[in-house]
């Protein structure tokens, strides 16, 4: 008599592995069960270096700025100083500091092609809790600040 042997299946966890916490940035670490949403400063520094590496139009970002910045940001994406043609440039790092609450000053290191480039913006939050981008820089290549007309 043959003995059929059944085999049983290989279960995969359905968990996540726990996330590192980093108490550096705003929020709260990711737990499981909830969905997370991403940080603010992570997604504006998205949201910028699409635009200053031409990958969007600088329009995409009228609704989630406030005040001169809009302006700003036009000035600074007429030259699309952080397109380049190899790889598309990525944030590096990130840090913040909050000055008040509701408030974020936020820098970011962005590594287009060989180049490190510095790029700084304040967030505000608004009465409707969403945040706006009020203030952005860039640093030019000879470290030296764009004088504006």
């Amino acid at each position: 008599m043959n003995k059929v042997m059944s085999r049983k299946p290989q279960t995969r966890p359905h968990h996540r592995p726990p996330t590192r916490h980093d108490t550096r940035r705003p929020g709260s670490a990711p737990t499981r069960g909830r969905t997370t949403t991403a940080r603010p400063t992570d997604l504006f520094a998205d949201r910028l270096l699409a635009v200053l590496s031409g990958q969007r139009p600088v329009h995409w970002m009228l609704r989630h700025t406030a005040g001169a910045a809009y302006d700003d940001l036009v000035r600074l994406a007429e030259r699309t100083p952080l397109r380049t043609h190899g790889p598309r440039p990525t944030v590096h790092d990130l840090g913040w500091f909050v000055p008040r609450t509701g408030a974020l000053e936020v820098f970011a290191r962005i590594a287009a092609g060989d180049h490190l480039r510095a790029l700084a913006f304040r967030l505000e939050q608004s009465e409707d809790l969403r945040w706006r981008c009020t203030a952005v820089e860039l640093a030019t290549p000879s470290g030296r600040r764009p004088t504006t007309p």
